[in-house]
């Protein structure tokens, strides 16, 4: 039987697009998964006993509800090094809304992905799924969306364990520990890495930076609080890539900006920042005053500064972001003030007054620092101005002031790093007036009235009115 000319045409197009289609499903096939190594428990440290009580809760009844858990990430990674973790992060092939499910005590959050929250009191432990590869669909809100730079804007993609330890940002940071049978599961060459004391990225590092810039940081962060090296491709890519950080929301680099600082390893990281060209879109007020020999008073009093807050953090004392900054942004501020004094010919408290404002608009532009803490900031400083104002009544007023010791602490600081003799004087005088009994600090404000007449600061008389007449 002969068929019609159009079957044969039908069919001869239908076997064409077969073979084109599975040509392009050739091309297209995903990459051979990537061997998993499996590090048993007796060759590695990490114990249960070292593990929070909460973590393992969760992870047991994951497990019991007949899920994969694992605890993940940086976690793991202290728990290698013999270091103590500071929090425990747990991924899972749960969604959110199955963990949900099993812990009365959970609340979701994030938008960019979502996440379990489940409380146990102060503690907080997160539970992320496993994370997929990107595929961005204009009708699925479930997927990635990007930004026209590269960076992600959602990421609510779910895989397996194997597209998660993928997705994650640097090798040392993609362990996972399992408490079904001990044993770590690495996917990356994780182990080596950090073994070697390498920060490497996981896949291309300019895709990964564009996806998001906080990762330069994190790269910073990270080999300064663990003594390791960045590795070659992982370290090119930053310095021309750093004004991407300026497309990061203010609030969350405010955030960053404390965990660089504040964790302990503020100095080191300082000084990688500087060499990365990241300082400059975080504090560009400050960057300004940098100076080619790096050994200008306000330079050395931010390295003085974050050596102290290093020091603090090691000894278990607390450390206030206010006085950080504070003593970070004083040099500029003082500059502007000096500035807007002589160009708009205003008494030099006006100039002070509106050079803070300056200063910390333009820092909050950048960091988006909260106002509770620009209010401690303009505390500290207004004091630097009245301390040397101490006859009568006005030391101990001074004294009963909340923010007198971080004034004392930034004078201290100032009179080291301009090695001013005056400023130096005004500290020792200060240092001993505070700890002095009352009857010697007596007999200090009297000595103060008893010196001589030029170093006393003089009140300006009270200009009169002009008197009208028939007054």
């Amino acid at each position: 039987m002969t068929l019609p000319r159009c079957t044969i045409f039908t069919r001869v197009a239908n076997f064409c697009r077969k073979v084109l289609t599975r040509e392009e499903t050739v091309v297209d096939e995903p990459q051979a998964r990537p061997l998993m190594t499996i590090v048993p428990r007796e060759q590695h440290a990490i114990s249960r006993k070292d593990i929070s009580e909460n973590a393992l809760k969760v992870l047991y009844r994951l497990n019991k509800a007949g899920y994969e858990a694992y605890l993940v990430g940086g976690g793991v990674r202290d728990l290698l090094l013999g270091k103590k973790p500071k929090d425990f992060d747990i991924t899972t092939n749960a969604t959110p809304d199955q963990v949900r499910k099993l812990f009365r005590n959970c609340r979701l959050v994030g938008r960019r992905f979502r996440l379990a929250h489940v409380m146990f009191g102060p503690e907080i432990i997160e539970v992320a799924t496993f994370r997929g590869h990107h595929e961005e669909t204009a009708n699925d809100r479930n997927t990635s969306q990007r930004g026209q730079n590269g960076m992600l804007l959602r990421d609510n993609i779910f895989g397996s364990i194997e597209e998660d330890a993928q997705r994650r940002d640097f090798t040392i940071n993609s362990l996972y520990y399992s408490v079904a049978d001990f044993t770590v599961r690495d996917f990356v060459g994780a182990m080596d890495d950090l073994e070697q004391g390498v920060i490497r990225l996981i896949g291309d590092p300019e895709t990964r930076y564009r996806e998001d810039p906080v990762r330069m940081l994190r790269a910073v962060r990270f080999a300064a609080k663990l003594d390791m090296r960045i590795s070659p491709e992982t370290a090119e890519p930053i310095p021309r890539l750093a004004t991407l950080i300026n497309d990061v929301p203010p609030a969350r680099l405010f955030e960053e900006s404390l965990k660089l600082l504040q964790s302990g390893y503020g100095y080191k990281t300082y000084l990688l920042l500087r060499e990365c060209h990241l300082f400059q879109p975080l504090f560009p007020t400050i960057t300004r005053y940098f100076t080619e020999q790096g050994d200008s008073p306000m330079e050395r009093i931010i390295v003085q500064v974050l050596k102290n807050t290093d020091n603090r953090i090691h000894n278990d004392m607390r450390v206030n972001p206010a006085f950080l900054f504070a003593a970070m942004f004083w040099y500029p501020q003082m500059e502007t003030a000096q500035r807007i004094a002589q160009e708009g010919g205003l008494a030099w408290q006006d100039a002070f007054a509106l050079a803070m404002n300056d200063v910390l608009d333009e820092a909050c532009r950048s960091l988006a620092i909260p106002k509770r803490i620009t209010t401690l900031i303009r505390d500290i400083w207004v004091l630097q101005l009245r301390m040397s104002r101490r006859q009568g009544k006005r030391a101990w007023k001074l004294m009963e002031h909340p923010k007198f010791r971080a004034a004392y602490d930034l004078m201290a600081l100032r009179a080291e790093a301009e090695n001013n003799s005056e400023l130096q004087r005004l500290t020792r005088w200060w240092g001993e007036f505070q700890v002095a009994a009352p009857p010697h600090q007596k007999d200090m404000l009297n000595e103060l009235d008893d010196e001589p007449a030029a170093r006393r600061r003089t009140r300006r008389p009270r200009r009169r009115a002009p008197r009208r007449e028939g007054a």
